[in-house]
């Protein structure tokens, strides 16, 4: 395997954590609720710091090391419908949107790996769905716990 093919696909994760930041970034510039405010801020930083911690793998040629961790996928983002971004969203619907992005992300490496010819470009494409399955875990955490507070 090439070197090259591993950094432009280490590239384009960094372009797709990029639009993702930005994408977080003018929904918390668009929405009036606090709280959903403040976790579309959040969504966005930890989307900067994915970018940066990819652009550190890649610089220091460390691809192999990314995520090596499998993540449990509870496919809640799979039984939501996307709502659709407004001002006055409530919190559930912040990460509903926020979820099937992510799912969006992973399904997208999936496929994408499932394409690869080589072994060593369908593991790194593998490692990178693993890592946006792990986003979109933690995002149905928190819709499970404001999404369906009847389960206190």
């Amino acid at each position: 395997m090439n070197l090259t093919d591993i950094n432009k696909l280490i590239d384009f994760a960094i372009e797709q954590e990029h639009a993702a930041y930005a994408f977080y970034k003018e929904a918390s510039e668009k929405v009036t609720n606090p709280g959903v405010k403040q976790l579309f801020e959040e969504l966005a930083q930890d989307e900067n710091g994915h970018a940066n911690l990819l652009e550190m793998y890649r610089n220091n040629n460390a691809v192999g090391e990314l995520f090596k961790n499998k993540v449990v996928d509870y496919k809640i983002a799979e039984t939501q419908d996307m709502p659709p971004l407004s001002t006055n969203m409530k919190p559930a619907e912040a990460i509903a949107i926020a979820m099937k992005r992510e799912q969006a992300a992973a399904e997208l490496y999936h496929s994408l790996a499932n394409n690869a010819i080589d072994k060593k470009i369908k593991e790194a494409l593998e490692r990178l769905a693993n890592m946006e399955l792990g986003h979109k875990h933690k995002l149905e955490n928190a819709f499970v716990d404001i999404g369906y507070p009847e389960v206190f």
